[in-house]
């Protein structure tokens, strides 16, 4: 496979400051923008993280197939739109960098993008500059690696260079660092840029391969339903299984909570929660995202309902609990 094969696909990084209070309104309205995002051609994932104390700014990552494909939703009026009806949520500009190509580590780094407004003729200098900064990095604990991105006529004027670190203090070692400044001072005319961290602690959102056949980890709001739908039949069946030994309250709690957390690390999650809702918390790319959602909920439903129904008729009419 050459490289023009699979330097195609393009991310897309958005951060935006929200008001205080509109969270959660803020986050549906984002689901809504992800939503119609689904429905344009070449879209492959999206992934919504809130501030953390790495991350100020609430974080969308979009990922699409091609840059011509990046173009015609950004530019959409539908995008257009949601941006007019969401300005009550949002506090400010949003920033924005669109990275094409690459190969993106999988890994949960923290991710400092960095993009850089070059005069055209100062770009070898540029170029030479980022390499002494590369080399200088290379020497600092937790450094994995960094991604340097062209300028994309008609989408994007800077330059945007990612750098991957095991951890923010890792990060905050190099950023703070004697090094690091003297090549600041050394690369003055190159001052016009702007640094963010990502806190990518909860997940990369740079899985995916160079075909797109990866998609980012499950929100945390998915991941906490999953959760739900597993606890709660352990728990019940476990509660059961213990209730003989009648042992006290303060007691059975501290047995239960640490068998049913061996049982939802070792089982009921991979055998069963994550097999079940494989489809909802890993979405295919072919699915819409209304489609996805439609068919995890009905599942969770489902099971809710049929767990429900079991432990009613358990409990309250073959067997009551002493």
């Amino acid at each position: 496979m050459n490289a023009e094969t699979i330097n195609t696909a393009a991310t897309v990084i958005i951060g935006q400051k929200v008001r205080p209070g509109a969270e959660t309104a803020y986050a549906i309205w984002q689901d809504n923008m992800n939503a119609a995002a689904a429905l344009y051609p070449g879209f492959i994932a999206a992934e919504v993280a809130q501030p953390t104390d790495v991350q100020p700014d609430w974080v969308v990552v979009y990922r699409f197939d091609s840059i011509s494909n990046v173009q015609a939703w950004i530019n959409s009026s539908t995008r257009q739109e949601h941006l007019d009806r969401g300005q009550a949520y949002v506090d400010g500009p949003a920033t924005q960098q669109v990275i094409s190509g690459g190969a993106h580590a999988a890994d949960p780094l923290v991710t400092v993008v960095v993009t850089h407004r070059v005069n055209p003729e100062q770009v070898e200098d540029f170029l030479a500059w980022q390499n002494r900064l590369e080399e200088a990095e290379k020497k600092f604990d937790g450094f994995r690696g960094s991604e340097l991105f062209r300028p994309i006529e008609g989408l994007q004027e800077e330059w945007t260079a990612l750098y991957r670190y095991n951890s923010a203090a890792d990060l905050s070692t190099w950023l703070s660092s004697e090094e690091r400044q003297g090549l600041l001072a050394e690369g003055a005319k190159f001052s016009d840029y702007e640094l963010r961290t990502i806190d990518n602690s909860f997940g990369s959102w740079f899985a995916f391969d160079d075909k797109g056949n990866e998609v980012p980890p499950p929100s945390d709001f998915k991941t906490s339903i999953a959760v739900w739908v597993g606890l709660y039949p352990t728990v019940v069946l476990l509660t059961l299984a213990l209730s003989p030994l009648e042992m006290p309250l303060w007691l059975g709690l501290l047995v239960g909570n640490l068998i049913s957390s061996f049982l939802m690390s070792y089982f009921t999650m991979p055998y069963y929660v994550n097999r079940l809702l494989k489809v909802w918390l890993w979405p295919r790319a072919e699915h819409t995202v209304a489609w996805t959602n439609t068919r995890g909920w009905g599942i969770v439903a489902a099971v809710t309902v049929f767990w429900v129904l079991v432990f009613y008729l358990v409990t309250a009419v073959f067997w009551s609990l002493p």
